[in-house]
């Protein structure tokens, strides 16, 4: 049998509870983790999108806004219809001023240009020309061909008029143009203003791992930190395909690149149909979750390997005590489990007949509380009994309330009258008797009675009742007798009589009531059959006198006398020496006790074969001896002497001869089945003695215990068959009923010092 399966799978269970869900959680947290991340890191970029948009659109409305309303003044939409030379010097200036509203460090603007095609002027950074001269003034005829009033595009800056240098190092502008007048449908010329891309450039500050943009409606880069990328469509560029763009068609969205390297978000501005387009490396997406990962697997290891020790140590613990009970249960359970079956099995199968033994204890328990409490009762009856052991035997047997509760009390006797003419023969009288028990006790409810009982075929019931009358006492118990002796006719077809005792309150009374119920049944020689005979009827209503005797310390003396236990008879008789002269009473009545105690060893004395001739010599008998003897002292020195001494003298000759033949019977029994799993149950049952009785007799012979002594000896053969055989020590274990090697081993070692291999060696070596 494997010692460790229970345990090892208790460490697997342990593992397996404590580690698969630990596992899942790191997962399903990893996983929620990083989506949340991600979630996150994709609000993120379109939060930056929005607030990208939301700044170039603040600046570009605002451009719109200041050209739209200067192209609409008066000054403007006069001016287009006339021509404008140096005599028309305060207009131009006038005009100057107007375009210059939409120059400053905010707005970005690198050029203002107002020209009239059909005037032929032009105003731009350096101030008035004719338009037919300008050098760009094709770029500006296409813009006047657009559809649109307001038109936004990207051109290259070497392509639009520009005198400041720092605009020429940037290789586009965006060019904001609108037609006027602006309510006609004849359009006369056109206000424009440009932007650099650089300058557009700086408001776009994202990290490297980020690369944002701003596309136009086709698709082409107006704005990135990157110049040389301006211009080109985002499609050459690498960073999507061409089916991919339709995925640019919603106002926000996210996708994955087809590259699987990025992750795009857009967002549509509907002012210009621009496009803010967001390429975020998928590294930077699942750094953190990365990040989140390991630290959940490192986490989850340590939480692992911590579970482990946990789960052994725990595991080792609880099944520290399962090991111990295995190991108890094996070394006193015969031979019969066999190697295929784990702990839990073998435990439970003794833990099985022992509650199938319990059971059959409990029931035999039961039985033996009725015989118990049958016997106390007799006791009682007979008045053996210790007024502290009825005490006891009342609260051991549960009926203390009962009788704490009656007010009167009454007991009952009742014999049956005869069985001649009856259809009964005398060999039913046993039945008859526990019939008629059974029939009063179910016409008396418990808490009225105590149990009936049986003294030499007379059956003695004490009922009770809490009624204070005792005249309506006295008239219950009467009918209920009436009752009593009507069911018995009824269902037997049997006369019986009944003797009813005076009423009492004390239960130490019993024994008088038990007599004084056993004197009325007397009165049947003169009264006849099927009779109920209340005591009150006779002696005048009173009492029976009771002559104090100590029937029990009697006993109590007898019992010491025959265990031969000298000290304890001695301590008896002084009591019950005691007991009897305390008492106020004639000197023939002192006499009439002792001379009953006499008569007592003398019937032990005959039991036991002892003659009495022997022992009162060749002088006056024993009865004479004592009845001449008045002093206590000296009664006591006599019956010591004469009585007790020599009686417990034979019987420790017989007792201890008796001792010595048991004990050797079972040494025997030891020698010749050591090699058997024999107990000393099996020894008393063989030998017909008392267990408890056996074992007490064995270790007062030997000096140990029935276990200690059969343990010896085997250890004394395992050291023969060591040092003159050369069988292995698994079979020298087997042979001595040692289930399991290691335990002899153990054993051997505890009490020898060392193990049986090297004792075997030990000895070999000394041979040689």
């Amino acid at each position: 049998m494997n010692r460790y399966s229970i345990h090892t799978k208790m460490i697997i269970f342990g593992c397996a509870v404590s580690i698969i869900p630990l596992l899942m959680l790191g997962f399903f947290s990893y996983q929620k983790s990083s989506e949340s991340i991600q979630r996150h890191v994709n609000e993120s970029r379109l939060d930056s999108l929005q607030q990208l948009r939301g700044s170039m659109e603040q600046l570009l409305r605002s451009l719109d806004y200041t050209l739209s309303y200067i192209v609409n003044t008066k000054l403007v939409q006069e001016s287009i219809y006339q021509e404008l030379n140096y005599r028309e010097f305060i207009r131009f200036h006038n005009l100057t001023q107007e375009l210059a509203l939409l120059k400053s460090p905010i707005t970005e603007v690198d050029d203002v240009i107002l020209a009239s095609y059909v005037s032929d002027w032009l105003i731009n950074n350096q101030g008035l020309s004719k338009f037919e001269s300008f050098k760009y003034k094709d770029q500006l005829v296409d813009l006047m061909n657009k559809k649109t009033v307001t038109t936004w595009m990207i051109v290259p800056t070497d392509s639009i008029s520009s005198t400041y240098q720092s605009s020429f190092s940037c290789r586009y502008s965006i060019v904001l143009a609108k037609k006027t007048p602006y309510l006609s449908a004849e359009k006369r010329g056109i206000a424009a203003v440009t932007i650099p891309t650089c300058n557009m450039a700086d408001l776009i500050n994202e990290p490297s791992a980020s690369d944002i943009m701003v596309l136009d409606q086709t698709n082409q880069v107006i704005i990135h930190p990157q110049q040389e990328l301006i211009g080109a469509r985002i499609d050459e560029l690498g960073y999507l395909d061409s089916a991919e763009l339709a995925n640019l068609e919603g106002d926000s969205g996210q996708f994955v690149a087809k590259n699987g390297q990025h992750t795009v978000t857009y967002l549509k501005a509907p002012f210009n149909q621009w496009t803010y387009v967001s390429f975020t490396e998928m590294s930077e997406l699942t750094q953190e979750s990365r990040e989140i990962g390991w630290f959940t697997v490192y986490v989850c290891m340590f939480i692992v390997v911590g579970s482990i020790v946990m789960v052994w140590l725990g595991s080792r613990n609880v099944y520290s005590p399962i090991r111990r009970l295995f190991q108890d249960v094996v070394q006193r359970s015969p031979e019969g489990h066999k190697a295929k079956r784990n702990e839990i099995q073998v435990i439970n199968d003794h833990f099985r007949d022992m509650f199938a033994s319990i059971s059959t204890l409990t029931t035999e328990l039961g039985r033996h509380r009725e015989q118990a409490v049958s016997l106390f009762l007799h006791k009682l009856y007979l008045g053996t009994n210790k007024k502290s052991e009825t005490e006891d035997e009342l609260r051991r047997f549960g009926l203390e309330d009962r009788l704490s509760a009656w007010n009167h009390c009454s007991v009952l006797t009742l014999q049956i009258d005869l069985l001649e003419n009856t259809r009964y023969e005398q060999t039913d009288l046993d039945l008859l008797l526990f019939a008629i028990t059974n029939i009063i006790e179910e016409m008396v409810p418990p808490e009225e009675r105590l149990p009936t009982i049986i003294i030499e075929q007379t059956h003695v019931l004490l009922i009770g009742s809490q009624e204070t009358n005792l005249s309506t006492f006295n008239d219950h118990v009467y009918k209920l007798t009436e009752q009593v002796q009507r069911n018995i006719r009824s269902y037997l077809d049997l006369d019986v009589s009944i003797g009813i005792s005076l009423p009492f309150q004390q239960l130490l009374h019993a024994s008088r009531a038990y007599r004084e119920g056993m004197e009325a049944l007397k009165h049947r020689m003169k009264l006849g059959k099927g009779v109920i005979i209340p005591y009150f009827s006779m002696n005048s209503g009173h009492h029976r006198k009771v002559v104090f005797y100590p029937k029990q310390i009697e006993s109590e003396l007898m019992d010491s006398v025959r265990l031969a236990d000298e000290n304890r008879a001695h301590e008896a008789l002084r009591q019950w020496l005691t007991e009897v002269f305390e008492k106020e009473r004639e000197p023939h009545e002192y006499q009439v006790s002792l001379i009953c105690l006499l008569n007592e060893f003398m019937i032990l004395m005959q039991e036991a074969g002892i003659s009495p001739r022997s022992m009162a010599g060749e002088e006056q008998s024993l009865y004479e001896q004592l009845l001449h003897l008045y002093i206590s002292s000296e009664i006591e020195v006599w019956f010591r002497k004469r009585v007790i001494a020599p009686v417990i003298e034979v019987f420790r000759e017989r007792q201890e001869s008796t001792y010595h033949r048991l004990s050797e019977q079972i040494i025997h029994i030891i020698e010749n089945e050591y090699d058997r799993d024999i107990t000393l149950d099996e020894c008393a049952s063989r030998l017909h003695y008392n267990l408890f009785y056996v074992s007490t007799i064995f270790k007062k012979e030997t000096g140990v215990t029935f276990s200690e002594y059969l343990a010896m000896y085997r250890l004394n053969k395992a050291k023969k068959l060591l040092i003159e055989t050369d069988l292995p020590i698994k079979e020298i274990a087997e042979r001595l009923t040692y289930n399991n090697p290691q335990n002899f081993i153990r054993y051997f070692r505890k009490l020898e010092g060392i193990t049986p291999g090297q004792y075997r060696k030990n000895h070999n070596g000394r041979k040689e």
